[in-house]
């Protein structure tokens, strides 16, 4: 299968897919139904950023610097940490202004400066320049090896002439394809879906690529992880591979290219466009935010056993740069190195594919555009020309980026391996990141700090890393590396100023940065920012404010007629209905005065196709005023945030209202409760003394109207009276007693005391009383004290009225009571058990209420057994004495059981007396 026509047929038929795909995402688009409307495409638009580099590459680093490769990809997964934040707000400044591309993002925040943009955009033309050649480097060397293997393909790259060369007439195919799927529109805001589906694929087939050869190399070539790591293990040399002194710098080099993969992975220019213009959805980020480190985590899975795999079996002299294609034509495998080429393919194209149309928009916006409106004849040309003429600019710059990254390729790139070309445009690409990331928070910063910080990290980035190159490639003396420019070795561009033993990426970014970012600082901090950058300073830095103003508010007049031919001179009829349409001002050519929203739409309009500098001059042009300035959007915002502030207390207020209401009402309801159980207390009050009063009162009439009655029956009567008195004495001292408790007046003399004792004396004074009930009493009281603290008079009332109850509730026909006291952890338990019908589940705390009677408990004359407030004034007694009483099933009579715990009194430290109520 390394037909030089079979290969060819593959790869330039897996770019016609390309086009297909690209076409397919277009339609859906103009019909409404986006392709890339997932953030798991736009998760695999950001796997751009693994390029030729990460495909060949990383396992060349690897081979020779160990984990070094990693950092590249532990940076952007860092950054994605923060997309959230970071990335969300850009998106959301970009979506408002119409951003084009970073150029355009920077001129933007720094009053739409057309002079700093035109510097960003050569800057990025120059540092992503090596970057493009990297990508052809990777596609001519791997399509050499596939062709020559296993002879060296050096020769046959030094023989081959540009017109035989694979990656030039690639680099044509992809010039087609970005013209037509890059520049379909004027407006460059708006999303190229074709070739964002396309790229998403692609980031698919070189995954699916790599990780096929890595299984190729671990589990076909080796019998497993295990057996490569054996045989590395084996020989110490390869050991050494793998270990962090391997990482060039050191310390400072892992620190220093780790900062620059977070810088890079930001400002690249391919980055920005499919991080930041290419969004659809800002929502996608969230996403976005764990399956792209996820992507780079399978992408680099098994980049170290390949690197190890090639050391241990590929000849000396081998490049490793080329593993992932020797290894499995070293073992004979005849369709996996095609399916590799194919994914090296798609690893350079997609790069390049992005790289391209990001920097021609650069072109055309930054630079030739602000040239060309310097020429009054454009302002005369007919409805829409302009916007074939800046067409065809893009067009042209698109070729004309891809010849140059060519000739670089050819002139200087056998130079640099791949890496070090990437990381070059790295340093470069990072000097954007003041100007971009600190301008988005620090509001003061001003265009001229940006600048010439900008200019400034730009030269050191040139001077430590660029002319390097030129020198190893030989077009200037090599002395300047070895020895430094004139002799002088403080100037060595490795070794600036004596710093020496630093990585060369790490070294150069430390200077350009500083130098970029102190004279940012320290300009902005002396140097005033115009009204216009104070608004775009406040447009930017309060993005994320849920009321900031979409644009620019213009405060200036003009005609719709006037705005109206403007656009129709530079963006044509189709941009003129769609920008009225938006703003809903009626027809153009109208002589109505134009609204500050119609004007802020036609400079969003030009903005996106001409970049905001452009736009500015234009809308400057026919309007006469100014924008809104920066005081009166601080001014909305901070009307906005009083009012949301009100907002938030009138909304909190309501909330304490509503608390206090809820409260209210709970407190009426109790209120409506107690006086409810007020009712029925003094209900069933007033019923227990009537019914003792009134057989007092009945029997008392009798003895009183029967004068002749007889002494046995008269003495009967007397009995009778004197036993209801006795109850209804007992009845108001239980209820004094329940009041007592209630009210928290209830006098205690508690005392340090024996239960057992108690409990014993207890017993005998209901002994008599049970005798001639026939009721058999049992008592299980332990031998030994059971010392507790309490009111003996009150813990023997409480014992008797459980010994009482249980002999009124026990069984009728064999009454049976058991009392028992034993200890229990800490304290002691005394229970009285009966053998009645015992209390059911429902009933065991309904029974502590007052004037609870039991449905089962009447006498013989169904007359209730007791009062119903023994027990409450029982539990409120042994309450207040810090213990409990329950009821419960009876475990020895099969009954009810109601059990009184005590804490237990030590010795030494008698408790403290309860608090006496």
């Amino acid at each position: 299968m390394r037909n030089d026509i079979v290969v060819l047929a593959v790869a330039f038929g897996y770019l016609a897919l390309l086009f297909v795909v690209a076409a397919w995402g277009d339609r859906r688009a103009e019909v409404g139904r986006s392709a890339i409307g997932s953030p798991t495409v736009y998760a695999l638009s950001i796997a751009v950023y693994c390029t030729a580099w990460t495909f060949y590459g990383s396992v060349g680093r690897a081979s020779a610097q160990g984990p070094h490769f990693l950092l590249i990809y532990l940076g952007p997964t860092l950054a994605m940490l923060a997309a959230p934040f970071v990335i969300r707000k850009m998106v959301r400044i970009a979506a408002r202004q119409r951003i084009t591309s970073i150029a355009d993002f920077i001129s933007a925040r720094y009053g739409k400066s057309a002079g700093l943009g035109a510097v960003v955009a050569l800057m990025a033309l120059i540092s992503s320049t090596p970057y493009i050649a990297l990508q052809l480097k990777a596609i001519t060397v791997s399509h050499a090896v596939l062709m020559n293997y296993p002879a060296s393909a050096d020769l046959a790259v030094e023989e081959a002439h540009f017109w035989i060369d694979k990656s030039f007439w690639v680099a044509l195919v992809l010039a087609v394809f970005i013209i037509l799927f890059g520049t379909r529109h004027l407006d460059a805001s708006e999303r190229h879906e074709g070739m964002v589906a396309a790229i998403a694929l692609e980031s698919l087939v070189k995954l699916v690529a790599f990780l096929a050869v890595g299984i190729f190399v671990v589990f076909v070539m080796f019998q497993g992880p295990l057996d490569l790591l054996g045989r590395v293990a084996n020989t110490p040399e390869l050991s050494r591979v793998l270990g962090l002194e391997q990482v060039p710098g050191g310390a400072t080099g892992w620190v220093g290219v780790l900062i620059l993969a977070v810088l890079a992975f930001l400002t690249l220019p391919r980055q920005f466009q499919v991080l930041v213009v290419e969004n659809v959805d800002e929502t996608h980020i969230d996403r976005a935010s764990w399956v792209f480190p996820l992507y780079l985590l399978l992408i680099n899975l098994f980049v170290v056993p390949i690197a190890l795999a090639g050391l241990l079996l590929g000849s000396e002299g081998a490049d490793p740069d080329s593993f992932v294609l020797t290894l499995p034509l070293s073992a004979g495998a005849e369709a996996l190195p095609l399916l590799v080429f194919i994914g090296g393919l798609s690893a350079a194209t997609g790069m390049m594919i992005v790289e391209t149309i990001a920097l021609s928009t650069m072109v055309s916006n930054q630079l030739i555009m602000p040239l060309l409106l310097r020429f009054d004849r454009l302002h005369l040309s007919g409805s829409g020309r302009l916007a074939a003429w800046l067409l065809g600019i893009r067009r042209v710059a698109i070729v004309a980026i891809l010849l140059l990254g060519y000739v670089y390729h050819a002139l200087i790139g056998d130079a640099y391996t791949l890496v070090t070309i990437g990381l070059v445009s790295f340093v470069g690409a990072a000097q954007f990141a003041p100007a971009l990331l600190i301008g988005l928070y620090w509001r003061v910063a001003t265009r001229a700090g940006a600048l010439w910080g900008l200019v400034a990290g730009f030269f050191l980035w040139g001077y430590t890393l660029l002319l390097p190159g030129f020198a190893q490639s030989g077009w200037i003396d090599i002395a300047l590396i070895e020895q430094g420019p004139w002799g002088l070795g403080w100037l060595n561009p490795y070794a600036l100023f004596g710093l020496d033993g630093w990585d060369i990426y790490t070294h150069g970014l430390l200077w350009s940065l500083l130098a970029n970012v102190g004279l940012y600082v320290g300009i902005s901090l002396f140097t005033r920012p115009t009204a216009l950058e104070q608004t775009q300073a406040a447009l930017f830095t309060e993005a994320l404010h849920p009321n900031l103003p979409s644009a620019s508010l213009w405060q200036g007049q003009t005609t719709q007629g006037e705005l109206g031919e403007l656009l129709r001179r530079y963006l044509g009829e189709a941009a003129i209905r769609r920008v009225f349409a938006d703003a809903g001002d009626g027809h153009a050519g109208d002589s109505r005065e134009a609204s500050h929203r119609l004007i802020t739409r036609a400079e969003q309009a030009l903005a996106g196709s001409l970049g905001n500098a452009s736009a500015r001059v234009l809308i400057n042009s026919v309007v006469r005023g100014e924008a809104l300035d920066m005081a009166s959007i601080l001014s909305i915002l901070d009307t906005t945030s009083q009012a949301l502030e009100y907002n938030r207390r009138l909304e909190q207020k309501s909330a304490e209202l509503e608390r206090a209401s809820a409260a209210l009402r709970r407190a009426n309801a109790r209120l409506r409760e107690l006086d409810r159980l007020k009712d029925e207390f003094i209900a069933m009050v007033s019923h227990e003394l009537r019914t003792p009063l009134t057989s007092i009162r009945a029997f008392a009439e009798i003895l009183n109207d029967e004068d002749a009655m007889d002494a046995d029956k008269r003495r009967h009567f007397l009995g009778v009276i004197v036993h209801e008195s006795q109850r209804l004495s007992r009845l108001i001292e239980e209820i004094l007693d329940l009041a007592r408790l209630e009210s928290g007046r209830l006098t205690l003399n508690p005392e340090r005391l024996d239960l057992a004792l108690l409990a014993r004396r207890s017993v005998d004074a209901v002994t008599q009383l049970h005798r001639e009930q026939g009721i058999a009493l049992t008592t299980e009281l332990d031998s030994g004290p059971a010392m507790v603290t309490g009111d003996a008079d009150r813990l023997e009332q409480v014992i008797i009225n459980l010994l009482d109850n249980a002999g009124k509730f026990a069984d009728r026909e064999a009454p049976r009571v058991l009392i028992r006291l034993a200890p229990h952890k800490d304290r002691y338990r005394l229970s009285v058990e009966d053998n009645g019908p015992g209390i059911g589940p429902e009933e065991r705390e309904r029974v502590f209420d007052k004037f609870h009677q039991l449905e089962r408990g009447g006498d013989a004359l169904g007359r209730p057994r007791g009062s119903g407030l023994g027990l409450a004034i029982s539990r409120g007694i042994i309450a207040h004495l810090g213990g409990r009483l329950w009821a419960d099933e009876s475990r020895h009579l099969g009954g009810a059981c109601l059990t009184l715990e005590l804490p237990g009194s030590a010795d030494e430290a008698p408790a403290e007396a309860p608090a006496s109520h």
